[in-house]
């Protein structure tokens, strides 16, 4: 099944990251590609290494696109998506993950970064090669929610960053 979180609201991440640790439970395997996110470690990406080999993540982002400070050419973070699908395309080819998680695709897809023809010929690709794909990130574009199984939006009523407070780590990294 492909399961689509999208939506403006904090969650698309951890939910999947909440299927994963699920999936583990059940003695299968997972994989999660991040396009978006940066070189830094977040907490998702230090306590995976406590799963492994059952759960892995790879991160190719470079980073957010166009904001924050970033000073990187917009070729730089096309390159890092396209290595991100290269990357997924060879991790499920093993054939031993169950479950796929392509985190902040959608982002990825609006910010030109992968076309949406591209992504969709992989999840066509990948449909075959894993029992379940979640794709995150706003936006999620029509050509995916259609094809989905479940989707979720996530909907902000309220951030703390709103009143001007930063990420806490642990919560929101």
């Amino acid at each position: 099944m492909l399961l689509v979180f999208t939506g403006n609201g904090k969650g698309k991440t951890t939910a999947a990251l909440g299927n994963a640790l699920r999936l583990l439970g059940a003695g299968k395997q997972a994989i999660m590609v991040q396009f978006i996110k940066g070189p830094w470690e977040s907490g998702e990406h230090k306590s995976v290494a406590r799963l492994s080999p059952d759960f892995k993540i790879i991160k190719t982002g470079k980073g957010f696109v166009g904001i924050l400070g970033d000073t990187l050419p917009i070729e730089e973070h096309r390159k890092a998506a396209e290595k991100g699908l290269v990357l997924a395309r060879k991790e499920i080819a093993s054939g031993k993950y169950h479950l796929l998680i392509l985190d902040e695709l959608h982002n990825a897809i609006s910010l030109n970064l992968i076309p949406l023809s591209q992504a969709i010929s992989f999840l066509d690709y990948a449909k075959n090669k894993v029992e379940h794909i979640i794709t995150t990130g706003r936006d999620a574009p029509r050509e995916i929610t259609e094809r989905a199984g479940l989707v979720t939006e996530m909907r902000a009523m309220k951030h703390p960053f709103q009143k001007g407070e930063k990420a806490k780590k642990g919560l929101d990294f």
